[in-house]
């Protein structure tokens, strides 16, 4: 393998993971308030979360507990598609 840095682009997965945080919070009837507040995060957070355009990573342990408070599996965060 190069000792050359890999650069990797996961903007889509991080848009596609925004879009189903919102999806699935707004399913739920939740604020992001609430949401943030069940997960145990400030609602700044969640909001940049959610920003399609921040792009701001969040620790398993967050999806995990956020995928636990909508009620779902956590895979379903990351294999969300807005297009199908």
């Amino acid at each position: 393998m190069s000792k050359e840095k890999r650069l990797f682009d996961n903007t889509i997965r991080y848009q596609n993971l925004s879009f189903a945080i919102a999806y699935y919070r707004k399913k739920r009837h939740l604020t992001q308030e609430q949401l943030a507040q069940m997960v145990g995060i400030s609602r700044q957070h969640m909001g940049s979360i959610e920003a399609p355009n921040m792009f701001r990573g969040i620790s398993i342990e967050t999806l995990f507990n956020i995928a636990t408070v909508l009620e779902i599996e956590p895979y379903l965060l990351l294999k969300f598609n807005p297009e199908t």
